[in-house]
């Protein structure tokens, strides 16, 4: 069931949204070779605290972290560990959600560690982003969840990306995850009518090679079958009576 919310509860989110930012920033800041992704972790709820915002994933359906932290050929899902040490030349996913008097906001950004990426590194990072950025601007009151999905695989699609099916954008709201979902990918189906008061993530996950994924031995970390590197870039947005509006920038 999708649950339309009103100029309150949007508001609420956007509080949440800006922590959300917050804490991602606080934690980009701090992505180098030799920071434990455990660090990482800690900088993320550290900062949403001080901001009287609460970590979404800590505990969620038994999730072990706040911060889902994915490196190179790991496409979600990652978790935190004190062992865990970044690289020069990894690429990292973080994911983060968090919540402001019950209402939730949820963003990802994939960054390179301790380089500029050039070539199809450089490519997947920004090909993944400007998808998501095109998905945003086909979101509008009266369209379809699949027009959203078209803006992603009409762009993505031609260079021979990999656009990761198995995981899906959601809704948002009072839960981390809500109806509809939001595929990134086209289906038969044209999906929810997008309507004033609804709230979604938009999340591409865009292998550098084919969209076939699988879950570890963890239980939560989801990894491309064929060791290719894979990006993932999210955004927590409202459908409103003056157009659509993004969370959490």
């Amino acid at each position: 069931m999708i649950i339309l919310k009103n100029h309150d509860e949007i508001e609420k989110m956007y509080r949440a949204g800006q922590i959300v930012k917050a804490s991602l920033d606080e934690v980009e800041a701090a992505i180098r070779p030799g920071v434990s992704t455990w660090e990482l972790n800690e900088i993320a709820e550290r900062t949403s605290l001080k901001l009287k915002g609460k970590p979404a994933f800590k505990g969620y359906r038994g999730f072990p972290a706040c911060l889902c932290t994915s490196i190179n050929d790991e496409v979600v899902h990652g978790i935190p560990r004190k062992n865990r040490i970044l690289k020069e030349g990894d690429i990292i996913g973080i994911d983060y959600g968090a919540s402001f008097e019950g209402y939730f906001g949820d963003s990802a950004r994939t960054i390179p560690v301790g380089f500029s990426p050039k070539g199809k590194v450089a490519d997947l990072l920004a090909t993944t982003k400007k998808a998501l950025e095109l998905a945003i601007s086909a979101t509008a009151e009266g369209k379809f969840v699949r027009d959203v999905s078209e803006a992603i695989e009409n762009y993505v699609a031609p260079k021979g990306f990999g656009i990761v099916k198995d995981y899906v954008g959601h809704g948002i709201g009072t839960k981390p995850h809500e109806d509809p979902p939001i595929p990134h990918y086209v289906t038969r189906e044209r999906g929810a009518r997008l309507q004033v008061g609804m709230c979604i993530c938009i999340e591409p996950m865009i292998n550098m090679g084919t969209d076939e994924v699988q879950l570890l031995e963890d239980g939560w970390t989801v990894s491309t079958v064929d060791g290719s590197l894979s990006a993932h870039f999210e955004h927590t947005l409202a459908v409103t009576e003056e157009g659509v509006r993004v969370l959490t920038i």
